[in-house]
């Protein structure tokens, strides 16, 4: 505690510089001449890299320069403005609502994929005009396009993406909405799914250790999805989707604004997929069949007079699969649903698995400013939520009742100036969790106090940084501290240079985080008994991380270079040991464990309205395991990345054509130890690498209307053994859990979106 609090003091010195700069507030133009300000904003200088993004109250700040002088503020769904500025000073400006332009025309004039140049930390916000970019259906499919994320098949059965950042998989991702916890838990492994990709505004993609306001868990970064607004949404807006492997999806979002104070709006999702697929003729679905309905109320409330700010969410999900062998009816008399024994059934009837979730969840968001002290202000975040997940896989069980209790308080204020922030607050958690795994029950229940100090120097010309610690009690987890800590700094024009270190500690829901080992005939072993979650010990871990960003301009265009290195060091890991394929076994570390991960990224506009993106990354992720040091088995060390987006310009009638292509080249990856098998069953050390190439044309007619149409897996590329004795899924070397590939193949898709 000591060494940490040391840091802190011998830091303050920094604060000492200064730097000029414009400030303001961003903010909807009304007839009353009210400051409703305008969150997430986009301002920065004409012709450069230089720019920021406003807070929850629409305010920003920016380093002035006498070599630019237009300043260009926009938002989707108003009209972009450019402003000439030749002194740092205070501003206020109001956007206007646009019924005339198309917001796609406003993203155009600001970068799909954003990297701050001066913040202390090393995030990328993706807009919307990213995630039109590929189907996106829903949260796990809008990173196709982006190289921070990697996204894998985690069965061969179920369809489900799993994303990872930094080589390590999203269980040690924070995955918030809105800065408020979502993906964890019970949902941990079809989370990502219960959000559509039209509900969501932009993602931000921090890198290493996250902010302690927003809790421990954090290890290897955090993803952010902020979801549309009633009040800058469209009134009436209208998605439909379809493929050729069946699945069919319609969203459609109601927003209306009652007064000058209140908005609403209802966003409706349903998605089904009611036809069978067995490409590779094994007998088993490619993909699951299925239904979900997904219903959200979005409440909005801003009164600038007196500063109050606030939102309130309200969502009920029914989420229902269907995998298994072709002819596997659930109806049928004699249809295996669980708890039976191997031995007792034939090798006649089919194998089959449902999955159902039912899902309330409901968030606050309130906020107030302080009306004469604009930089001071305090936020209280809260949220509920009931996950009930009913499931058997052949002749296992797996059900999960995960009920979830979130509140942060949160007070921002200033040391002298406003180049000196701070924050503070209180934090309390519980989870309360009943699972089923086949005959044997496990309940527990979490619970969490905490506080939390964090202090910024933001904005300046050289340096800033961002230094937090926060205290938490656990009853499992027992009491500790968390310190995070970033810094940037700018050696010369248009670059920044960050680095960070941080802790990160959770408990493991190795049965929710894992359900794929459910669909196999091995059998689980959990190797130690003393800890406090389920006999295993808290996970702990320090990430250390730097980047290097320079922006530059080349044949009159702009770019720029990424170079990142972060390390994970784990001082405790519940190992997921799959090198035995009779059983998965969970034990605690003994010895290392630690992930390495280099990136390489350069962004260019090549051509007027042609913009490249290209990246690689190499991963060393090594973990000592019951028999050894062992690379991480299914992670390509090596992978390359490549996308290309041309748009022509916008017609006098608002037409318009957009076209992207995106490459993902894998280098070979381990497989997991599949010795002891008959020869026909094993797999061999390694996997050969591969290349897949998605592309999608958008035709946009008007302001009001576009189509689009699309093809996955362009290559065809397919793993041809994704089930392991697939003639005998109830014998000892049935497995669906290695999967390196895609399944399904080649895909086509299409769909619209109608917007008034």
């Amino acid at each position: 505690m000591k060494r940490y609090s040391y840091l802190v003091i011998c830091l303050l010195p920094l604060i000492s510089l200064a730097q000029d700069r414009v400030e303001g507030m961003v903010m909807e133009a009304n007839s009353e001449s009210k400051h409703i300000g305008l969150s997430g904003a986009n301002v920065y200088w004409m012709n450069s890299q230089i720019g920021t993004i406003t807070n929850e109250e629409g305010l920003f700040s920016i380093p002035y320069s006498a070599e630019y002088d237009k300043l260009i503020i926009s938002y989707v769904g108003f009209e972009s403005d450019t402003l000439k500025i030749t002194e740092p000073k205070m501003i206020h400006h109001a956007l206007r609502a646009s019924n005339a332009l198309d917001e796609v025309v406003v993203e155009k004039e600001r970068d799909a994929v954003q990297k701050a140049y001066f913040s202390s930390q090393n995030i990328v916000t993706v807009n919307s005009a990213e995630l039109l970019k590929a189907a996106c259906c829903n949260l796990s499919e809008s990173f196709e396009t982006n190289p921070a994320i990697d996204v894998n098949f985690s069965d061969a059965l179920t369809g489900t993406k799993q994303i990872q950042m930094l080589g390590l998989t999203s269980p040690y991702l924070l995955i918030t909405q809105e800065n408020i916890p979502m993906v964890r838990g019970a949902s941990q492994a079809f989370g990502l799914t219960y959000t559509p990709g039209t509900w969501v505004e932009s993602i931000q993609i921090t890198k290493g250790a996250g902010s302690v306001v927003n809790g421990y868990e954090s290890i290897s970064g955090q993803i952010n999805a902020e979801l549309v607004k009633p009040l800058t949404d469209k009134p009436l807006f209208f998605n439909g989707y379809f493929n050729r492997n069946g699945r069919m999806e319609l969203n459609t979002h109601v927003n209306h604004k009652l007064n000058d104070k209140w908005s609403t709006g209802i966003y409706i999702h349903g998605n089904a997929r009611t036809q069978k697929e067995d490409r590779n003729a094994d007998g088993f679905l490619d993909a699951p069949l299925a239904n979900q309905i997904n219903v959200m109320n979005r409440w909005q409330f801003q009164n600038p007079e007196t500063g109050w700010v606030s939102f309130f969410n309200i969502r009920f999900l029914n989420d229902e699969k269907q995998v298994g062998q072709i002819d596997f009816d659930p109806e049928a008399p004699n249809a295996i649903r669980g708890f039976q024994t191997s031995s007792s059934v034939s090798a006649a009837e089919p194998w089959g698995s449902e999955i159902d979730t039912r899902r309330f969840d409901s968030s606050l968001k309130l906020g107030y400013v302080f009306p004469e002290l604009p930089f001071q202000s305090f936020g209280f975040q809260a949220s509920y939520s009931n996950h009930n997940q009913e499931s058997y896989f052949g002749v296992k069980r797996y059900n999960i009742n995960h009920e979830s209790i979130y509140s942060n308080l949160i007070f921002n204020s200033i040391l002298g100036d406003t180049q000196n922030k701070f924050k503070t607050g209180v934090t309390f958690a519980y989870d309360g969790y009943e699972e089923l795994v086949n005959t044997t029950a496990y309940a527990r229940d979490d619970a969490s106090a905490g506080a939390f100090f964090e202090y910024s120097f933001d904005n300046l010309e050289k340096v800033s940084l961002t230094a937090g610690l926060r205290v938490d009690t656990h009853n499992r987890l027992e009491t500790f501290v968390t310190p995070r800590f970033h810094i940037r700094y700018t050696p010369w024009e248009k670059a920044s240079l960050r680095g960070s270190f941080g802790r990160g500690r959770r408990a493991a829901n190795i049965f929710a985080e894992n359900q794929q080992l459910f669909a196999s005939a091995r059998q689980i072993q959990i190797l130690d008994s003393e800890g406090s979650v389920y006999g295993l010990d808290p996970e702990d871990a320090w990430n250390y991380g730097v980047s290097f960003l320079q922006g530059f301009t080349f044949l009159n265009r702009p770019g720029n270079i990424t170079l990142d290195f972060y390390r994970t060091d784990f001082g405790n890991q519940v190992v997921v040991d799959w090198e035995n394929p009779r059983a998965i076994s969970f034990y605690n570390l003994d010895g290392k464990s630690n992930a390495n991960s280099f990136q390489f990224e350069v962004n260019h506009e090549v051509l007027p309205n042609l913009e490249l993106r290209a990246a690689y990354k190499y991963y060393d992720v090594k973990t000592d395991y019951r028999n050894g040091l062992l690379q991480k088995p299914l992670l390509a060390q090596h992978r390359y990345f490549a996308n290309v987006g041309y748009q022509t310009g916008v017609t006098e009638k608002g037409g318009q054509w957009k076209f992207d292509y995106t490459l993902h080249s894998l280098g070979k990856q381990r497989l997991p130890n599949t010795d002891v098998n008959p020869p026909e069953f094993r797999l061999g050390e390694f996997a050969e690498g591969y290349s897949l190439m998605n592309a999608q044309v958008t035709k946009v007619f008007s302001t009001q209307f576009e189509v689009y149409v699309g093809g996955e897996n362009l290559s065809n590329i397919r793993q041809m053994n994704p089930v392991l004795d697939a003639d005998n899924p109830f014998g000892a070397n049935f497995d669906t859990s290695i999967i390196y590939a895609p399944i399904m193949g080649r895909m086509f898709y299409g769909g619209f979106r109608y917007k008034i």
